[in-house]
């Protein structure tokens, strides 16, 4: 991965669109990013949402917020308005939504499924195509999307006895 001229690490609930130049740092747990990337202008973004949508009983704010999936797909609806681009000729990648009851017993429902089930509804509405996942895995994960390329790079430990080991996986900007 070549240096950027911008780095900017992605907090839970944040949106950030940018440019070429731009390298955008997050680390997953049961939130997901969905990253959107246009390979014409080399622009595009990554949010990272908490939960799916607003928890029933929750007051509504005047303002979208990023931490829902929905709504930061809202935000992402404004940036492609405003750059006076189509969904169409974006790329996605969604990362996250770890399996945080992998090693227990419970009845209900995932976070972590519940999230990456929004990602690909939200992805499939605007109908962008997803050019990869790496989704529901046990342990965190911390991606790296440079947005002059494209490439999002994917570090997340795995447990070999007792020694944790990272390795990274490098996802093509071009599918």
């Amino acid at each position: 991965m070549k240096h950027a001229e911008r780095k900017v690490f992605l907090h839970p609930g944040e949106l950030v669109f940018a440019e070429p130049g731009t390298h955008v740092h997050t680390i997953l747990g049961s939130c997901v990013a969905i990253c959107l990337w246009h390979p014409l202008l080399r622009i595009g973004g990554m949010c990272h949402y908490v939960l799916p949508t607003r928890p029933p009983g929750t007051a509504a704010s005047a303002e979208l917020e990023g931490r829902y999936g929905d709504e930061a797909m809202q935000l992402f609806d404004q940036a492609v308005k405003l750059h006076h681009t189509e969904y169409r000729d974006y790329h996605a990648k969604i990362f996250g939504g770890t399996n945080s009851n992998a090693n227990k017993t419970s009845t209900s429902e995932d976070i972590g499924k519940r999230n990456i089930a929004k990602a690909k509804q939200l992805l499939s509405i605007r109908q962008i195509d997803i050019k990869a996942a790496i989704v529901g895995e046990v342990h965190h994960q911390r991606i790296v999307m440079d947005f002059s390329t494209g490439h999002v790079w994917v570090r997340h430990p795995h447990v070999v006895g007792d020694v944790r080991q990272a390795s990274d996986i490098d996802l093509a900007g071009n599918g």
